[in-house]
């Protein structure tokens, strides 16, 4: 190949097969996207190693993906099960599966996904590292840290977060800040624990040209990750989570430099006003780079109804710009999902992400709805559940309560209003109640 990444192909005017792929998705000319790439506001992961790959491109002009977090840990370490949930994800629409593994042979795992999966493969290399050399903590080297993002590139991973942006210097404003519920990011947390532990920089940022390096080598997109995420309400938009943007900001630039893709991962838990203006800061700072965003939550009070809780803040930070949402399951703060909470999941982040699509005015969203309106129009019970963001449960529950005549529903009956529309416009008599 007379390019190393999709970006470096794109800006030396190399239409790439995943470039022609992604441009078809998107109905959109293979040019534009070339453009879009080139610029670093789309991103379209894909490893040289992940050879069963369907790629996607990821923007805020472009359709609104979603991701499906998944993997193995200590209490519930069954990888043949994690895989069914992934094929799951993936029939269900999932664009993305982020291997969150952190127990057992998390490179056996890794390496069926790459082997196996046609999604976008992400991982997050700080939990792996600390399963792997299977030793303390303080004891990890950085140069052990930085190997694992080597393995994970040469694994075919599409992109992997990176928590670069808590470096000493946001870390000591963090100390300073004093939030509520102090740094939740799982990766966050243990990078800001070994620098705390050691006296050391945080190894990500001090080496960030050796793994600019490793991207470009495998074409790995760097997920910047945001250790400083608020993790409730009254952490969300405080100094530590724009001190590492900022950083993020600056990460960004020097990755563009070396043809390597960027995402910008955003904020957990936020209110309902602030989220716009977030995404509007994220795209002045990071010069709209792609933003991933997981929920965001927009309260702190719903365990068990967390998907509804980020669907919320999903759609309204897609809306504004954010291009990746991260599915939040009903399951989120209390436990491992199983099967029917990533269905949950995965159908409410697809109801954000279409809602975004339609307020964006994304080609193809509206017609969607359109086709559905038509539908129920015309009473076609059939093209609805064909049309439906999940056809599986709309079929079970008009199955579950079978209404007297065919062309309406139990709920109204005779006096369904589409029926009764229909059959006025018609000039037919409407009695309703002897009928």
């Amino acid at each position: 190949m007379n390019y190393t990444t999709q970006m470096d192909a794109a800006r030396k005017g190399i239409l790439t097969r995943e470039m022609e792929i992604t441009a078809k998705k998107e109905g959109m000319k293979p040019e534009e996207l070339m453009e879009l790439v080139a610029e670093g506001k789309a991103v379209i992961p894909a490893n040289k190693h992940h050879a069963c790959l369907e790629p996607n491109a990821i923007g805020s002009m472009l359709k609104t993906k979603i991701n499906v977090n998944l993997g193995t840990s200590r209490d519930l370490n069954d990888m043949d099960l994690e895989l069914e949930k992934v094929e799951d994800a993936v029939s269900m629409g999932a664009e993305s599966i982020m291997d969150l593994s952190s127990f057992g042979d998390t490179r056996k795992f890794r390496k069926r996904l790459t082997s196996q999966c046609p999604a976008m493969i992400g991982t997050v290399p700080i939990y792996d590292a600390v399963v792997y050399y299977h030793k303390p903590l303080k004891e990890i080297t950085s140069e052990e840290w930085i190997q694992i993002v080597e393995m994970h590139a040469l694994d075919g991973v599409d992109f992997m977060t990176i928590h670069v942006g808590i470096n000493k210097q946001t870390a000591h404003r963090f100390k300073e800040a004093k939030r509520l519920t102090n740094i939740v990011s799982r990766g966050g947390s243990i990078i800001f624990a070994w620098m705390e532990m050691t006296g050391n920089e945080n190894p990500f940022y001090e080496n960030f040209d050796r793994i600019l390096e490793i991207c470009r080598e495998h074409d790995v997109t760097l997920s910047l990750g945001d250790a400083c995420r608020p993790g409730c309400i009254e952490d969300a938009t405080d100094i530590s989570q724009i001190e590492e943007l900022v950083t993020l900001g600056e990460l960004t630039r020097r990755a563009w430099e070396k043809d390597v893709q960027v995402i910008i991962e955003g904020p957990g838990h936020m209110p309902l006003d602030q989220i716009a203006a977030n995404m509007k800061i994220q795209q002045t700072i990071c010069k709209g780079a792609p933003f991933y965003v997981l929920g965001p939550l927009v309260t702190d009070i719903a365990p068990g109804y967390d998907h509804i809780t980020a669907a919320i803040g999903g759609a309204i930070a897609a809306a504004a710009g954010a291009s990746f949402l991260c599915y939040v399951t009903p399951a989120e703060h209390l436990r491992l999902p199983d099967a029917d909470d990533v269905k949950e999941g995965i159908i409410s982040a697809r109801i954000a992400a279409h809602a975004a699509d339609l307020a964006k005015g994304i080609k193809g969203a509206k017609e969607w709805d359109h086709q559905m309106s038509d539908a129920r129009k015309r009473l076609d019970w059939e093209a609805m559940f064909n049309l439906a963001i999940d056809p599986e449960k709309a079929r079970r529950y008009r199955a579950s309560s079978k209404p007297e005549k065919e062309d309406t529903c139990s709920m109204c009956g005779n006096f369904c209003a589409m029926k009764n529309m229909n059959r006025i416009l018609d000039g037919e008599i409407v009695n309703i109640y002897d009928e």
